[in-house]
């Protein structure tokens, strides 16, 4: 799911070197639920068990002085602490320890997440994908056609590229969302109100490269 939101309202919260990526006159925020299957690190087999969980997130969209996109994680809720401790220390990203999960029911997927020592950050959404395949939609480009995440670790600015096939995207719709993540994240007043664009992916294989230090704007 993803809302319009202002450029002046996302810049503040982006690492040094990077500015608001806009698009059809906005900057965008989303909350992203999805699973994480089979993850493994510097080239491992997959992590039974560790490399399996459900990840709830925040992001926003930058680009940086080369003019070179990348996704900007506010938040990120996941229920395996010791993912959560990795990522933090190796790439300074911002995971929470939380209890997620997936509901699928009736055609709906049902994603809720509550983060442990601060009750307060929990989302709960419920989405029902279509059949209606999504293709030539710049908006659908611009929000997963993402090839970095960019990171504040040591006191600079991290790009870590990455590749993956074309998402296979449909359209969906919210039939619910109790949300409180967008807010904590900076936006109190975007979850209030239906978002900008709901889509579904059954998903791709990711795959992360080293990370460099971002040149200053």
């Amino acid at each position: 799911m993803h809302w319009r939101a202002d450029a002046a309202d996302v810049a503040p919260l982006l690492p040094a070197g990077l500015r608001p990526d806009e698009h059809d006159g906005s900057s965008w925020v989303g909350l992203i639920g999805f699973v994480l299957g089979r993850a493994s690190i510097l080239g491992s087999p997959p992590i039974p068990y560790l490399g399996d969980f459900v990840e709830i997130n925040v992001r926003l969209y930058a680009v940086d002085s080369q003019g070179r996109r990348g996704v900007v994680f506010v938040s990120l809720e996941a229920a395996r602490l010791a993912a959560v401790i990795g990522a933090r220390a190796l790439f300074s990203i911002p995971y929470f320890w939380s209890a997620t999960s997936l509901v699928r029911a009736s055609g709906a997927l049902t994603y809720a997440s509550a983060r442990h020592g601060r009750s307060q950050a929990r989302t709960a959404f419920s989405v029902r994908p279509t059949t209606r395949r999504v293709t030539d939609d710049p908006t659908a480009d611009f929000l997963t056609a993402r090839w970095a995440l960019f990171a504040h670790h040591r006191g600079h600015t991290m790009r870590l590229p990455n590749t993956h096939e074309r998402w296979d995207l449909y359209e969906a719709s919210l039939e619910s969302i109790d949300d409180s993540l967008v807010a904590e994240a900076g936006f109190p007043a975007l979850a209030s109100r239906p978002p900008d664009s709901v889509l579904y992916s059954p998903g791709v294989t990711a795959r992360f490269g080293p990370g460099e230090r971002l040149r200053p704007l």
